[in-house]
């Protein structure tokens, strides 16, 4: 079952509806900040939710005009549901803001939307020789692997550029703020009957260093919390 996409705001003159907020969670991203906001398509705008940036990646998203959500909890889930209640569209997207990820192929995530024939799509990455480690890879494809078993949903990967309604996503009751956020967005949907679909997206080389699964530990934690949030939707054995 598709959810109803429907404004949750009355636009206005001074507060128009804007097309698609993009969410973008950042955590020390001033390198990668500028190509990102500016690769964005007519009619996409950004949210910047600085998640305790030491860099000055707030400072800068502001100075290129994006809006700028201050996010001091910590946790990956943490910064998309910040971004999430500041955001106004009716659709929205994430993406991650690390420069692996080409703002210009929104539209093919939110097309489904639009048409009708998905409540929730996700990038499925093709990545470029180096862009995505093999262990991230592996447990990517090991958790994609569980959603589909659980419920029949043919998804290959988790993937970090995706789009939704807003208020069926404020619906759906997330309550992961950590890296299990994306597999519970998933899950919870699938759970619901929201039809869910993949599109390619060309994935390239992060700028600068990887702070999750760029590493095996930090890949592992990411797999932990994930596991954590099947374990209490009882796929998982404890």
């Amino acid at each position: 079952m598709r959810p109803t996409v429907r404004p949750t705001a009355e636009p206005s003159a001074e507060h128009p509806q804007p097309a698609h907020d993009v969410i973008l969670p950042v955590l020390n991203e001033r390198d990668a900040l500028p190509a990102v906001l500016s690769s964005l398509p007519p009619g996409y705008r950004p949210i910047v939710v600085d998640n305790g940036s030491t860099d000055g990646s707030g400072d800068l998203a502001r100075a290129l005009g994006a809006t700028v959500v201050e996010e001091e909890r910590k946790g990956f889930g943490a910064a998309c549901w910040a971004g999430l209640l500041a955001a106004r569209s009716e659709v929205v997207c994430f993406m991650d803001c690390d420069g692996s990820l080409d703002g210009r192929h929104l539209p093919l995530v939110t097309g489904p939307i639009a048409d009708g024939r998905a409540g929730l799509v996700l990038g499925r990455r093709r990545a470029q020789a180096g862009a995505w480690p093999h262990h991230a890879r592996l447990a990517n494809r090991l958790l994609a692997g569980q959603v589909r078993r659980a419920w029949g949903v043919p998804l290959h990967d988790l993937g970090p550029m995706r789009a939704a309604p807003r208020t069926g996503l404020l619906e759906l009751g997330l309550v992961d703020r950590r890296f299990g956020w994306p597999l519970e967005m998933v899950a919870r949907a699938a759970a619901a009957g929201w039809g869910i679909v993949e599109v390619d997206v060309p994935y390239s080389p992060r700028v600068g260093r990887s702070k999750v699964t760029g590493t095996v530990r930090g890949t592992a934690r990411t797999v932990s919390d994930m596991r954590r949030v099947l374990r209490t939707m009882g796929e998982v054995a404890p």
